[in-house]
């Protein structure tokens, strides 16, 4: 094929209007094709920088999980953000590799299609090591015990869901019939003024999940 000699002020022209996107797109990495460069510097002047702007307020920081356990969720497959954000609650658990002991429990609860079957509720999720605290014999003469599990599962759920904001001062009536409440700010807060949420705004299909360090015991009847 035979080459075409470019002259050299069409070259100096192209390299200016490379360099100028560059600058424009703050620094970022030129993945595209001589065509896709060319078809962006024709846009009109900002554009780039609105579509970036657009993309970011549709993902805002505040709507995003937060705390440092969640970096313990796989980054990706069915127990990822990703993956928990397409199915129910409790598929979504199950899928989670610190929310094992939680899943085994509302398995022998049967809360499994009770939960998936909910629309828009709240789970306050304790991690492997919160149910790790109770001593053993105690936990499995809990999960031995049907109606007293189901108690405690269902005290960890809020009927609606809740926003960071919501638990900054937040008092909750839970599926087991009791008062629950939150408490703090940014992404620090407890709940029932002992477990801390250490990851949370976590979404599935039909639930905001909040993993909390400690299991939440209803009072006493």
């Amino acid at each position: 094929m035979r080459t075409r000699r470019i002259p050299r002020a069409a070259v100096a022209v192209a390299a200016a209007a490379t360099l100028s996107f560059s600058l424009a797109a703050c620094g970022g990495e030129d993945t595209g094709t001589a065509k896709d460069d060319s078809a962006a510097s024709s846009a009109p002047a900002g554009q780039e920088e609105k579509e970036e702007s657009g993309a970011a307020e549709a993902m805002p920081a505040s709507d995003k999980p937060f705390g440092a356990a969640c970096s313990a969720v796989p980054e990706d497959g069915a127990g990822s953000f990703d993956g928990m954000a397409q199915d129910p609650v409790a598929t979504a658990a199950s899928n989670n590799p610190v929310l094992s002991t939680l899943v085994t429990a509302v398995k022998k609860a049967g809360l499994v299609d009770t939960l998936n079957s909910a629309e828009n509720i709240t789970v306050f999720a304790p991690t492997n090591d919160a149910f790790a605290k109770i001593p053993k014999a105690e936990l499995d003469k809990v999960l031995a015990d049907k109606e007293q599990l189901t108690t405690i599962l269902t005290h960890h759920v809020v009927g609606k869901r809740l926003t960071p904001q919501d638990l900054e001062d937040g008092k909750f009536d839970t599926l087991a019939e009791q008062t629950l409440t939150t408490s703090g700010s940014g992404e620090d807060y407890e709940v029932d003024g002992k477990a801390k949420v250490v990851c949370g705004n976590v979404m599935t299909a039909n639930a905001t999940v909040y993993i909390v360090d400690d299991v939440l015991m209803p009072a006493a009847s």
